[in-house]
């Protein structure tokens, strides 16, 4: 179970989990976000992250995550390694009030791959947003052309819901996306049968 450090005045928590902290990105954090970032693998897989991706991208997407953080809108936390303070990657909710839900995202630096990290970190932000934001759904998607992602979502207890083909353009192409949803009452479920 992760830790959540709440503080008093309404600011972004911290969560810790096994191997990881979860936090505010910060200005330091810029040339790192944009060495990781600037990768076109992750910029291939998601939507919205450019390629080429530079400083000026980082350090204009992090000044806007307090503001929306106060407004309700959206968390987005670093993903930094606990044992080395390195940072490795970010995931994120988009809160939509009126419905309870969270639209989930996030990527990680390719030399992370394949070793848990992704999955540890979205579980934490998934019991975040249920626990502490009180949600009532956190969905998810994926190109399909990155069934990896695919895969940390249903590790997370995510149910597939389905496919929207051609839903969106990136490069020049049309891809289509794969939906993943979990309810809070799932979530319940698999907690008091003592699932992750």
């Amino acid at each position: 179970m992760p830790i959540i450090q709440n503080n008093a005045v309404r600011r972004q928590p911290t969560i810790i989990t096994k191997r990881l902290v979860l936090r505010p990105f910060r200005n330091v954090d810029v040339p790192r976000v944009t060495e990781l970032a600037n990768d076109e693998r992750i910029a291939r897989m998601t939507l919205l992250i450019p390629h080429p991706y530079t400083e000026h991208v980082a350090r204009e997407w992090i000044a806007t995550h307090r503001g929306r953080f106060e407004r309700g809108e959206d968390v987005v936390f670093a993903v930094m390694k606990k044992d080395k303070e390195e940072l490795i990657g970010a995931v994120g909710l988009t809160v939509v009030t009126e419905h309870e839900r969270g639209d989930m995202g996030y990527w990680i630096g390719a030399p992370y791959w394949n070793q848990g990290f992704c999955t540890e970190a979205v579980r934490a932000v998934v019991a975040y947003g249920f626990e502490e934001l009180k949600l009532n759904k956190i969905c998810a998607n994926h190109f399909t052309t990155n069934p990896a992602s695919g895969r940390v979502m249903m590790k997370i207890g995510m149910t597939h819901e389905g496919v929207f083909r051609s839903h969106v353009e990136k490069w020049g192409e049309y891809i289509d996306i794969v939906n993943y949803g979990i309810l809070r009452s799932e979530y319940v479920n698999d907690m008091t049968k003592g699932s992750p």
